[in-house]
C-alpha cells in the first residue's frame, strides 16, 4: 500500500478561502483506499471554528531546532470520511483571525510549517511514499528534505510532488528576512530560492520537486510563457520534462444535485426541469425580478484581473442593454471590481446582485 502525505494551507472542511481547499478537502477521499494510505497536514489555525478544534485529539508534542530558537510543535488529529487529518499547534505562528495575513509574517509562518510537516514525521510514526505539496505555503518541504534530511533513512526515499494552484502567488519577500530559512545553506537560498533579488518559495519548490503538475494541460502550458508564467515562465520550462497538468475534479457527494440541503428543489438528468424551482428561489433570495425567461449569471470569485473581471467590466453594460439576464455576484478582490459592481448594482436594483466583502468564504 502506498502512502501518501498531503501537505497545504488549507482544506475543506477546516479552513477554506478558496478552490485549494477544495481540492485539499475532496481528493483524498476519492482515492482508493485499498490501494493508497493518504493522510493530510494543515496548520492548526486559531481562526478553525472552536467547535472544529474541540473535535481535534492530541497526538504528540516536541521541540525542534529553528533558527530562531528551538520551537515547540504539538500535533493533533482527527479523522473524516476515513481520511487521517493532522495539525501543526503553534499559536505564536498560527495565532489571528485569518489563516494569511501580511506577506512577511506569512513566509516566516509557512516555512515553519513546512519544516514541522518533516519533523512530525517519525513522531506520529508515518513514513509516506510521496509527500504531495500544494501551492507556494507548502513548496518548501521538498526544499528542506533535500537540504536537511536526506542523509537520515528515514526519509531516504520519499519522493515529492509540487502542485500549484496559482503561480501568481509566490511567497516572495526580502532573501535576508525569512527568518525560517537562515540556516540553509548559501547555494540554496540564494540559488533555487532565488528569484529577481527576492527569496522566491513557488520557484525552490518547483526545483526540488520530484514532480510538478498544475490544474489543466492549458495551464501547464500557459505557464510556460510569458504572459501566464508570472516571472517563472523559464523555470517552467526548464522543468517541463517534469510538469503535467491535471484537470481538477468536483466533490460529487458535496455537490450532488439531488441532496444538496441548499438547493429548493433537488433534481438529476431525468428531473431537470425541477431546477427552475431552484432559479426562483434564488431570484427571491437577491431581490432580481421573478423573470423565468432570464438568464441568471453566477459568479463566486475573487474580483482580480487575473480572473477575468477586466473582461466582465468591458462589456458588462453593453450585455445588460441587449440581453435578458441577470448577475449575481459574491466574493473578495481589488477595490476597482468591487466599486464597479457595487455602482452597477445600484443602477440595476432588481437585475443585478453584488455582494464584495473583504472576508468571505469562496
Amino acid at each position: 500500500m502506498k502512502k501518501i502525505l498531503f501537505a497545504a494551507s488549507e482544506g475543506n472542511p477546516f479552513v477554506k478561502t478558496g478552490g485549494l481547499a477544495d481540492v485539499v478537502g475532496a481528493l483524498p477521499k476519492y482515492l482508493d483506499k485499498k490501494k493508497f494510505d493518504v493522510r493530510v497536514f494543515l496548520p492548526k489555525y486559531l481562526c478553525i471554528p472552536e467547535n472544529v478544534r474541540q473535535k481535534m485529539k492530541y497526538v504528540t508534542e516536541f521541540y525542534a531546532d529553528m533558527p530562531r530558537e528551538r520551537e515547540y510543535i504539538g500535533i493533533y488529529e482527527t479523522k473524516v470520511e476515513g481520511i487521517h487529518y493532522y495539525f501543526v499547534d503553534n499559536e505564536h505562528y498560527f495565532a489571528g483571525d485569518s489563516p494569511y495575513n501580511q506577506i512577511f509574517e506569512d513566509v516566516n509562518k509557512f516555512a515553519f510549517y513546512c519544516r514541522a510537516v518533516l519533523a512530525s514525521l517519525p513522531e506520529i510514526g508515518f513514513c509516506p511514499d510521496i509527500i504531495h505539496c500544494h501551492d507556494w505555503q507548502a513548496a518548501l518541504i521538498p526544499v528542506f528534505l533535500d537540504a536537511f534530511y536526506r542523509e537520515d533513512a528515514f526519509y531516504r526515499n520519499i519522493r515529492t510532488v509540487m502542485t500549484i494552484h496559482n503561480q501568481k502567488f509566490q511567497g516572495r519577500w526580502r532573501i535576508d528576512d525569512v527568518e525560517n530559512c537562515r540556516d540553509l545553506p548559501a547555494s540554496y537560498r540564494y540559488g533555487a530560492m532565488e528569484a529577481y533579488g527576492e527569496t522566491n518559495f513557488l520557484k525552490a519548490g518547483i526545483l526540488h520537486a520530484d514532480k510538478v503538475n498544475t490544474v489543466s494541460e492549458t495551464y501547464a502550458k500557459e505557464i510556460q510563457g510569458q504572459q501566464g508564467g508570472e516571472g517563472l515562465d523559464g523555470v517552467m520550462r526548464e522543468v517541463s520534462g517534469k510538469l503535467s497538468g491535471i484537470v481538477n475534479g468536483i466533490d460529487m457527494e458535496e455537490y450532488n444535485p439531488m441532496t444538496d440541503t441548499q438547493l429548493a428543489a433537488h433534481f438529476d438528468d431525468k428531473s431537470i426541469i425541477r431546477k427552475k424551482k431552484n432559479k426562483e428561489s434564488l431570484q427571491k433570495a437577491l431581490r432580481l425580478r421573478r423573470d423565468s425567461s432570464a438568464m441568471v449569471i453566477g459568479m463566486v470569485s475573487r474580483m482580480t484581473q487575473q480572473k477575468g473581471f477586466d473582461l466582465v467590466r468591458c462589456v458588462l453594460e453593453e450585455m445588460m442593454n441587449t440581453l435578458n439576464i441577470q448577475i449575481a455576484v459574491l466574493g473578495t478582490g481589488e477595490e476597482q471590481f468591487q466599486d464597479f459592481f457595487r455602482h452597477f448594482d445600484w443602477k440595476y436594483p432588481d437585475r443585478i446582485s453584488a455582494t464584495c466583502c473583504d472576508k468571505v468564504k469562496l
